[in-house]
């Protein structure tokens, strides 16, 4: 295969300062938390809130994300494990499964701000000003995917095509030098995705508490077209990988969750309506009776 352009591959994935080894992979991890942190905080003080609200559920939400995420990645790839139980805790070597870290992660933080005393509307306040942060740290978590040579798709020649060192090439692929990079791939759908998030909400397109569920079937969608494209060996059910099963029920969830707060926001604001209308009609009579009631000691 002819080498036009493309994407090299890293030089390795950590540095050394000093006694001091630095994992990239992780680096980048950090990097995305604080971004999403940075973009809660602004939105949330837009809101009227408390900027360090979001910092004191992110050192709750955080963790538990992680946790998550590395549950999810050993349950659904267990056999990776199975030789070297111990390899289970080599977090920095990847293996971060990003659903588990969604659900864990979002939960954590729902529960640190009830404790804060954040309830009611103002959780789903604080649920939108968080969410687009989250899509922007996955895509910079991505990049930390190129460090650790994983996370692509099949041969490819195409300009931005990624280089694969012979050792990182999955059975079967030895031949090809370059391949496609699903990782860049998703951190743009990311990037793409918080950009749409954040336009709608400024536009006022969206109700209270409607990110959440749209942000849900979004990343369910472009996760969906990624596991597509991979070569890397997963866990299958029913000859499926596991990450389009999860894929598809995010999608799936999203939508009909979207469209549920959808019909309960139409169903609210057409009993404010009838309401107000009440209420302007009643107005309106009790003027007559009073116009009436003038007339007849006139």
């Amino acid at each position: 295969m002819s080498l036009l352009a493309s994407i090299p591959a890293p030089p390795g994935n950590s540095f050394s300062l000093g006694p001091l080894t630095f994992n990239y992979y992780g680096l980048m991890i950090a990097l995305g938390v604080l971004a999403a942190v940075e973009i809660g905080r602004r939105r949330w003080q837009a809101q009227g809130g408390d900027p360090d609200d979001i910092t004191s559920i992110a050192t709750v939400g955080v963790p538990a994300g992680l946790i998550g995420a590395r549950l999810y990645h050993v349950i659904t790839d267990w056999k990776m494990y199975t030789d070297s139980p111990f390899d289970v805790f080599a977090i920095w070597n990847g293996g971060l499964g990003i659903p588990g870290g969604l659900l864990l992660g979002v939960a954590a933080g729902v529960w640190q701000a009830r404790r804060k005393g954040i309830t009611g509307d103002r959780l789903w306040d604080v649920i939108d000003a968080v969410i687009p942060g989250i899509p922007v740290a996955q895509a910079i978590g991505r990049v930390g995917n190129w460090f650790n040579q994983e996370v692509f798709g099949g041969p490819s020649d195409l300009p931005w095509a990624l280089e694969v060192d012979p050792r990182y090439r999955p059975e079967g692929y030895a031949e090809f030098n370059t391949f496609h990079p699903a990782f860049l791939y998703e951190a743009l759908l990311n990037l793409t995705l918080a950009g749409t998030l954040i336009m709608l909400d400024r536009t006022e397109r969206l109700g209270r508490g409607q990110i959440l569920p749209l942000w849900i079937a979004g990343y369910g969608v472009l996760r969906f077209l990624i596991e597509s494209i991979r070569t890397d060996e997963a866990s299958l059910i029913l000859g499926v990988r596991v990450n389009h099963w999860t894929s598809a029920i995010a999608v799936i969830v999203g939508l009909m969750w979207f469209r549920h707060m959808r019909r309960q926001a139409q169903v609210q604001a057409a009993t404010i309506n009838s309401f107000e209308d009440l209420a302007a009609d009643e107005a309106l009579l009790q003027g007559d009776d009073a116009a009436g009631e003038a007339a007849n000691d006139s």
